[in-house]
Parts: structure tokens; C-alpha cells; sequence
């Protein structure tokens, strides 16, 4: 069966909804189970349900209608013998208003009102021989991650109509700090399922004081004092960073919502890759994008062409020398701890940060691999300090989500390289409390001081990466021929240059201070003899004249 008549038929099924005990069998029907095969079902020779007015269909359903409680009777069924035995590919349960079902082989869940099924028919396509497919070098965790991150936002954009158009910042806060929670629990920032099981127990099942737990659970954050808080939240430490520091609005909560919440916190948010994941998690608050979930990003190996031969390359080459030297060895390795520890990495078009990730993690590791050389060298066991911080990173970015997201992946990305780092010396650098995030500033690249995000400093190198915007010279919008006229005021003939001109143009004037001719040769930028350390995907050159 095709997806679109699948769409239709659930559909039809909405619009004329059949009774109750019919539901199941339609359902099934609509995506294309034979007609032979629900009439055995319908009397009794398939249905594999014992008792409680349920149907049990071996390898494809168990569906059970419900008064009461749906959420503990989803989980019953998950626990119970039928399901083990019988090996139903969906559970579903409902009271014909709301209807909530599993996905035993991916774990996905689906939290409904019944007449929303016309939207979320994908679920069940399964049915019809329809599987949900992946790139191979997609990460699942971050694929679901993602899609429960979507629903949620829809479910909190559906509770507070109101909110979501006076306080877009405030909900993207809100998002990041949830996300960054989910990920404490699960990697040893917090005690494991802190967060999950505190909501789970001590908030009312509707919702309805979810919004103050979250706003004491987030002073507490920012906060070292502890005395007088409730017993079941001492658990939690100090996390500082700035992170927790401002008050923002937070939105209120269903009982839909609140179980979102407690369900996305059965996954192992560990195994989630913050360069990956920050750019798809821009695509939830975008429903037009959710298709193209995984899609988002630029890939880690088109990254790692642009940040090895522009400077890790021969950061490496640096450390190769010191390791063959026969004397001053120890000095050499050193001096390139320093180099790392005095390293700027500004990407003027950062998204949600995954260049700044990626080479965060790349130094890094080598800075690991110089500890290793000096304790072979000296003998010792003593754990290395890194000299490598997440203000090191500077970004530019118009997306006021994507720059939330981009200093929180790099605080996720740090705590990761912190459990990388015990794996190799047995120990970890402290994770808590934060220090001050990466340097992201919210802006339109084109109009932004460059020098004033990142400021050059006597003894320190700076790169400037990324991948920005482009626009051929027709394809640009209003907004974009403005930049262009503001960034190249008092330069003829720009008007036939590509939008992603800007961003070369201001690279150049930000490493000479100004800039009257410039040419961009393949994809390095030359600016009155010196070389912008800056590699883009992408061919120009072009000389401009002064008008």
C-alpha cells in the first residue's frame, strides 16, 4: 500500500469513526492488513488477548481500550507476559479521546489526541511495510532524541498559545536547560535519573505545578546554598556556568506534557553527539523541517576537510617535532600546551556550533595525546590539567534557538572529552561547576563588529571557520541585498557577487583592520598580501573597486 493512500484511509476513518470495539479492526484494515486477516481476528480465532476486552494480533498489535489511567496501562502492557510471548510490534491503549502506543522494536512512543492520528498516521506505517529508514552515519540516539524533543515542543506550544508568541526566547531557555538535565542524569553531572524520577514523584500527574518544580529546581542550580531545600532535592549540585543564572518565564504543563517529559527521560541521553544533535535540534522548533531531521548539519567529515589542513594539521606536525626531539623535549611539548591553551576559534556563521564542537574535541585529543608523551616522559601518573575551555569558542549566529543551542552543546561536548579523558588517565577534570560558556553572540554576521565578538589579542592564533549562508545574486531576499549594500558601502560592481561574499569580505577586513581590493582564491582568503586563516567550501575571485 502507498503512503498517500494510507493517509487517506486514516482519514476516512476519523471522519466516519466506526464503534468502539470496531476501532481496531479499521485501523488495521486502513494500512493494508487483508481483509481475511481481521475477519479471523474479529471472531476470536486470532486474537490472542485472554481477557479484558482487548485484541492481541501476534507480531503486529495489542490494543486495549481503557477508563482511567492510560499511562499506567500502557506500561502494564509493556511488562506483561502477552507482550513477551506474542511479540506485538505496537501497544496501544485509549479511552477514545486520547491514545497512547509503543513502538516495542524502536522504543518510539506516541502521546495523542485521537483525532490528531490524521497527522501522526506515520507512526503505524510499519503496518503497510513501510520502516522508518537512517543513514548509516546517523547516531539513533540523536535521531530520537530529536523527534521526542519535536513532540514535546508541540505539546508545550499547544498548552500555551499565549507564550509561545510573547516569549520565544524564554521557551528556547527553557528547552536547553531541560536538555541539559536530561544529560546530567545520564553521564554523572547529576545523580543518575535525578531529574526523571523527582518529577515523576513529587508532581501532581496533570501538570499542574510542573512549572513551579522547574523554576525552585533552577534557582537551586544556581545556587551553592543549600540549607532548608527539600530532602529530594539536595541531591542536586551546583552547576553556576551562567547556565541557571537568569529568570526567565517558564511554561506551563499538561498531564500530556508532563509524561513527554518523563518518557524522554528513559533515553540514554549519554550516547548523544552535540555537534549532530544541536543542528537537529533546531529543526524542532521548525514543524516544516521535522522531515529532515538528521539532515541539518554539516558532516564531521566535511568539518575535519576544512580544520586540518586550516590549523590541526599542523598542530599535529608541532607535536610529531616535539616527539622526536633528543633534548628539550619536555619544553617543546609544553610550548605546544600553551600554543593549544592560547588558541581562538571563531566561526562567524556558527549555526549551532557543530564547527566550534568538532575542533573543540579534535584539540582536545591532542592535548590528551601530549599528557600521555609528558608522563611517559617524566614518569608520573599525575592527572593533567587542560588547558583547552569552551571560551576559546566564538560564534556569530541570527537563530536565537541555535545560539542557545551552540554554547550548550559545547558544555555537553566539554563533559564528554571529561569522561574521555578518565578513560585514559583514570580520572577527570571536574565538570561542575561550569565555567563561563562559549562566546556566541545573537546577531546578523553582516552588521556585527567581528573584532568585538572576538577581540585580537598580542600571542594568541586565531581561526576563522564555518560554513555560511549561500544565496547566489538572484536568489537574494530584501533583508540579504540590504547586507550586501551596508557590507560593501562605497564598493561598485557587488551587486552580481554571491550573499556568502559578505562573510569573505568581512573575514578580510577583520584581519587587516580594512580592506580597498581583496581576492578570494579557491578557498582561501587573501586580503592586501595576508592570509585570512579561513577555509570555506566555496570559489571566488573578484576584484572590487573603491567608488
Amino acid at each position: 500500500m502507498k503512503y498517500a493512500e494510507v493517509a487517506e484511509n486514516v482519514k476516512q476513518l476519523l471522519y466516519e469513526l466506526p464503534p468502539q470495539n470496531e476501532f481496531i479492526h479499521a485501523l488495521l484494515l486502513a494500512y493494508g492488513t487483508p481483509k481475511a486477516t481481521v475477519a479471523r481476528l474479529k471472531s476470536g480465532q486470532l486474537n490472542l488477548a485472554a481477557t479484558g476486552g482487548g485484541v492481541l494480533l501476534k507480531n503486529k498489535v495489542w490494543f486495549k481500550p481503557v477508563e482511567g489511567d492510560l499511562f499506567a496501562a500502557i506500561e502494564e502492557l509493556k511488562g506483561a507476559r502477552g507482550t513477551r510471548t506474542n511479540k506485538p510490534r505496537f501497544l496501544i491503549v485509549t479511552d477514545f479521546k486520547q491514545l497512547l502506543s509503543v513502538d516495542t522494536k524502536t522504543a518510539d512512543t506516541l502521546d495523542i489526541e485521537l483525532f490528531e492520528l490524521e497527522t501522526n498516521f506515520d507512526f503505524f506505517l510499519p503496518w503497510a511495510g513501510m520502516e522508518k529508514t537512517r543513514l548509516s552515519n546517523e547516531n539513533p540516539a540523536d535521531i530520537k532524541a530529536a523527534e521526542k524533543m519535536a513532540r514535546l515542543f508541540d505539546a508545550i506550544k499547544q498548552d500555551n498559545p499565549d507564550y509561545m508568541r510573547e516569549n520565544a526566547h524564554s521557551m528556547n531557555v527553557f528547552l536547553g536547560r531541560l536538555l541539559f538535565c536530561l544529560f546530567a542524569e545520564d553521564t554523572g553531572i547529576f545523580p543518575e535519573n535525578a531529574v526523571s524520577n523527582a518529577i515523576a514523584s513529587h508532581t501532581a500527574v496533570d501538570g499542574s505545578d510542573l512549572d513551579t518544580f522547574f523554576r525552585t529546581l533552577f534557582d537551586l542550580l544556581d545556587s551553592k546554598e543549600r540549607d532548608g531545600v527539600l530532602e529530594y532535592l539536595k541531591c542536586f549540585p551546583y552547576v553556576n556556568g551562567g547556565l541557571f543564572r537568569d529568570h526567565f518565564d517558564i511554561p506551563i504543563f499538561s498531564a500530556k506534557s508532563r509524561r513527554m517529559i518523563i518518557a524522554s527521560g528513559e533515553l540514554n541521553w549519554s550516547e548523544i553527539n552535540p555537534d549532530i544533535f544541536g543542528s537537529m535540534f533546531q529543526a524542532v522548533i521548525d514543524p516544516e523541517e521535522r522531515h529532515n531531521l538528521g539532515q541539518h548539519y554539516t558532516s564531521v567529515t566535511n568539518i575535519m576537510k576544512v580544520i586540518e589542513p586550516l590549523f590541526l594539521n599542523d598542530f599535529k606536525a608541532d607535536f610529531d617535532k616535539a616527539r622526536e626531539k633528543k633534548s628539550g623535549k619536555k619544553q617543546a611539548l609544553n610550548r605546544l600546551l600553551t600554543r593549544i591553551g592560547n588558541v581562538k576559534i571563531f566561526d562567524p556563521a556558527c549555526g549551532s556550533g557543530n564547527f566550534l564542537i568538532i575542533a573543540y574535541k579534535e584539540l582536545r585529543r591532542l592535548e590528551m595525546e601530549v599528557f600521555r608523551e609528558l608522563q611517559t616522559l617524566e614518569g608520573t601518573g599525575t592527572l593533567p590539567l587542560s588547558e583547552m575551555k569552551v571560551g576559546q569558542f566564538y560564534g556569530i549566529e541570527i537563530a536565537d534557538f541555535a545560539c542557545e543551542t551552540a554554547v550548550l552543546a559545547l558544555w555537553l561536548a566539554e563533559h564528554q572529552m571529561n569522561l574521555e579523558s578518565k578513560k585514559v588517565f583514570g580520572q577527570a577534570p571536574v565538570s561542575l561547576p561550569l565555567k563561563e560558556g562559549a562566546n556566541i553572540v545573537c546577531g546578523n554576521a553582516t552588521r556585527v563588529d567581528w573584532e568585538g565578538v572576538c577581540p585580537k589579542n598580542d600571542g594568541e592564533e586565531i581561526y576563522v571557520l564555518g560554513n555560511p549562508p549561500y544565496y547566489g545574486s538572484s536568489l537574494q531576499i530584501d533583508g540579504q541585498k540590504a547586507d550586501m549594500a551596508h557590507v560593501f558601502s562605497g564598493i561598485k560592481n557587488y551587486k552580481n557577487l554571491d550573499y556568502i561574499a559578505c562573510w569573505f569580505f568581512k573575514a578580510a577586513q577583520y584581519v587587516t583592520g580594512t580592506c580597498h581590493q581583496f581576492a578570494l582564491v579557491t578557498t582561501n582568503s587573501i586580503c592586501q598580501g595576508e592570509q585570512v586563516d579561513m577555509l570555506w567550501p566555496h570559489i571566488f575571485n573578484r576584484n572590487l573597486e573603491i567608488d
